[in-house]
């Protein structure tokens, strides 16, 4: 099995395991990675999850020995049919690298060690946060093979780091080191590279302490607030908020006045 989901507790670590390449994805691991995300998404158990990679690279890409295989015919049968968009209505068809066209409803943190390069940048891409190793990197590297970017790159790459730092990355297809991610706002922690995963799952689980109702309207006002103007952001703020302000604020105001979280002591909230 190339994919397997490790559970503790909240916390789901989503794991790809093809490190003998890279974890570059086939059609195989695309359908089980969907597959470990549509689970994580229905479970009323799973707060938050952690994508992970086995050996020494986070995703190598599409896997390009399976795209070199393709004639003609299982290129407009597996490729155009099956993976692209319709006119009209109906439901989003499976990426190639498998969940990218998803919008998860709960956090994702995507644990970089080693290359996460073309494909593999865009299911980075995909998560909330991004831990990366002192040596992992980004990169479009498909750009050397004429592969380009499907699977949201174009879409969620300019959203994070702007427009011209975004084109700088597409047309150059160079080398981004975590360092550099980090400057650009492409990562939000870089650590030491054997503590990648154990820092991403105390995050997962640090987040999954939190009254969930209003973590999640905060996390949905950040993500459906991007694009509108500030006075329909902050309308659209207050409606996702206001709820849980009844559901979960008064009673965590409540704890608070009873002496819970004082002198910056969170342990017990």
């Amino acid at each position: 099995m190339t994919v397997r989901i490790e559970k503790r507790d909240n916390v789901w670590t989503i794991v790809q395991s093809r490190p003998e390449a890279r974890n570059a994805v086939t059609p195989e691991t695309a359908a089980l990675l969907s597959e470990a995300f549509e689970e994580f998404e229905r479970s009323e158990e799973a707060r938050v999850a952690v994508f992970y990679g086995d050996g020494s690279a986070f995703c190598a890409g599409w896997d390009l020995k399976y795209a070199a295989s393709l004639t003609t015919e299982d290129f407009e049968k597996d490729i155009v049919e099956r993976h692209g968009f319709r006119v009209g209505a109906g439901p989003v068809p499976r990426a190639l690298m498998g969940p990218t066209r998803m919008e998860f409803n709960k956090p994702v943190i995507a644990a970089i060690n080693g290359p996460a390069v073309a494909g593999g940048m865009e299911l980075a891409l995909l998560c909330d946060m991004r831990v990366m190793g002192e040596t992992a990197y980004m990169g479009v590297y498909c750009r050397r093979w004429g592969v380009p970017l499907m699977d949201g790159g174009t879409a969620r790459l300019p959203r994070l780091v702007g427009q011209g730092k975004a084109l700088d990355l597409v047309l150059t297809g160079r080398k981004v080191t975590a360092h550099e991610c980090y400057e650009i706002g492409l990562c939000e922690r870089v650590v030491p590279d054997d503590e990648v995963r154990q820092v991403a799952e105390a995050i997962a689980h640090e987040i999954s302490r939190f009254p969930q109702a209003t973590m999640l309207a905060d996390r949905r006002s950040v993500i459906d607030g991007y694009g509108l103007s500030l006075r329909d952001a902050m309308k659209q703020e207050w409606s996702n908020a206001i709820d849980t302000l009844r559901q979960e604020g008064i009673a965590g105001a409540g704890r608070f006045s009873k002496g819970a979280g004082r002198h910056g002591d969170f342990d017990n909230i």
